[in-house]
């Protein structure tokens, strides 16, 4: 997945340099948008064929949400905290730590904002699911198996969910599987949001 990522954004700079004219620039907003309705419809439909899921989060009550949204306050606050040392607004960097690991998503949206920005926030979650991957077994085995979930955040429910479930039981994979959902569609709604401030 890695490699296909790197892959699509080096075919883009090479198509922005040399392939497609001035003229459809114009146009790659649309695009983008219609790319991104795709792309959360599949997201939704995923979630919404998965009946296990919702029994779950029934069964737990509303209790399973402070996972979420202790990831998504901690990730917000470390990135404003981050991005005051480097110097950066409080809107851009509020804006990339909601992305939660989304870096597709995340970049894409910043991007319309500061090319700079969407870089950035590319960069920043890219690195942020390699960190959570690297780090999830040794956080589940000396520190505790809901806290293995935190940097995963949007990759939660994804590619960080094996890791994750390997590392810990069952519970935790089902309460990381929500966790991912609730990110996931925290960021289309908090990084705009957040970087109009």
């Amino acid at each position: 997945m890695s490699y296909s990522i790197i892959l699509a954004v080096a075919i883009g700079v090479f198509s922005g340099l040399f392939i497609f004219p001035e003229a459809f620039a114009q146009h790659i907003g649309i695009i983008i948008d219609i790319g991104l309705c795709l792309l959360l419809f599949f997201v939704g439909m995923d979630i919404g064929r998965n009946k296990e899921i919702i029994n779950q989060i029934k069964s737990n009550g509303y209790k399973i949400l402070l996972v979420p949204m202790g990831v998504a306050i901690g990730s917000i606050v470390g990135s404003v905290a981050a991005g005051t040392i480097l110097g950066l607004p409080f809107n851009e960097s509020s804006a990339i730590g909601a992305g939660f690991g989304w870096y597709t998503l995340s970049a894409i949206e910043l991007s319309k904002y500061s090319v700079e920005t969407g870089a950035l926030a590319f960069i920043t979650n890219v690195c942020r699911e390699v960190f959570a991957l690297v780090s999830i077994p040794y956080i589940a085995k000396y520190i505790g198996k809901l806290e293995a979930i935190a940097p995963a955040g949007a990759t939660a429910m994804d590619t960080s969910l094996p890791v994750i479930s390997k590392a810990t039981d069952a519970n935790t994979a089902v309460v990381s599987f929500i966790t991912g959902v609730v990110l996931s569609t925290l960021v289309p709604i908090l990084v705009p949001i957040l970087i109009s401030l």
